[in-house]
């Protein structure tokens, strides 16, 4: 008792209260970001982590990764809102070479104080990426990890990322969170769709399996998708629609479909947004009645102040660590996303 007690009062000094209408809300968020090859010095990965070294092209030395760590700790910390003056409770990342350079990153001075905890798992992806969480202990407790590869039918061979599920408590209400790295767009859309759409297959395997054990939580599919929303892997295999009203139970809604109607995008591309940094929900986080988490909004963090590039043709997009060969110290290739959820309070 006195544990739940302690956990209640930790979530209610993390997330003030809201008043609208004369009613009071917590606000809590789930963010994702795509970290774009956040490698250490060390070459133990092969010939793509040898590009991440002293001696590779990229001359990848102390200096620029520590500065990369702190650059990443800062786009984090401007996470936060008014609402959540502490951040996200849990944030999907994706690029990570490893799990050190997770707790590098959690370890920076801007995010310190958070206490971020991490989940990391080591993929069979041949480039040496990885995904994984860092959360709030404060307003999230870890219940189950599981993680699932993705096996390609006739491609023996095929390396990817692998898939992780994290199933927990969210200010006491059980969800579960899929973060993914699907894989690129390499050769072509068209060419690669189909390994876009297994990847979409298995995550609503995994969604399938979890909901079939509780089917009364949350429901989160974050990630880089390589797609948009409205590719045939995210609108057809998952089957998450653009409009609320149009969610059946079980159902999936994916509110970055409305935002990229608007010309917002999370990367870009020879002068083309594309919104691949998505967050899907389910219909259990939907609804009017907010006596539990429902969801309340969405936002691409495009807007904090640094993280944009201000000169050239690439004007408004992210400025990202290096360009045609160029190191610029700066960010990632992709802004972060973030989903937000208001639960009433008596």
């Amino acid at each position: 008792m006195k544990k739940i007690l302690a956990l209640a009062l930790a979530v209610m000094l993390a997330c003030p209260v809201l008043f609208s209408q004369n009613k009071h809300y917590q606000v809590f968020g789930v963010a994702f970001y795509n970290l774009e090859n956040l490698f250490d010095t060390i070459n133990n990965n092969g010939k793509y982590d040898k590009e991440f070294s002293p001696e590779g092209p990229r001359k990848w030395n102390g200096q620029k990764y520590w500065s990369k760590i702190h650059n990443m700790a800062y786009a984090i910390s401007n996470l936060k809102t008014p609402a959540t003056p502490k951040g996200p409770a849990i944030i999907g990342i994706s690029e990570v070479e490893n799990r050190s350079v997770m707790e590098d990153l959690v370890k920076d001075e801007q995010i310190r104080d958070l206490n971020y905890q991490i989940i990391h798992h080591d993929s069979p992806d041949r480039r040496g990426i990885d995904v994984g969480f860092i959360y709030n202990p404060r307003m999230f407790s870890v219940l189950n990890v599981t993680h699932h590869t993705l096996k390609v039918e006739g491609m023996p061979d095929f390396r990817t990322r692998d898939q992780t599920c994290v199933s927990g408590m969210l200010a006491g209400e059980k969800v579960s969170l899929i973060v993914n790295h699907w894989p690129s767009r390499l050769g072509g859309e068209a060419r690669s769709r189909h390994l876009r759409e297994a990847a979409a297959a298995l995550t609503k395997q995994i969604v399938d399996s979890v909901l079939n054990i509780d089917p009364k939580q949350g429901i989160f599919i974050m990630g880089d998708l390589n797609d948009d929303p409205f590719n045939s892997s995210c609108a057809e295999v998952l089957g998450a629609v653009k409009k609320q009203k149009d969610v059946k139970k079980p159902g999936l809604f994916n509110p970055f479909w409305s935002v990229l109607d608007k010309g917002i995008g999370s990367l870009a591309y020879r002068g083309q947004w594309n919104l691949f940094d998505q967050i899907i929900i389910n219909d259990y986080l939907l609804g009017k009645d907010r006596k539990t988490l429902k969801f309340y909004k969405c936002k691409v963090h495009n807007d904090i102040p640094g993280m944009t590039q201000t000169t050239g043709d690439r004007t408004g997009y992210p400025l990202r660590t290096y360009a045609a060969g160029v190191f610029l110290n700066g960010y990632s290739d992709h802004f972060p996303t973030q989903v937000f959820l208001a639960r009433e309070v008596k």
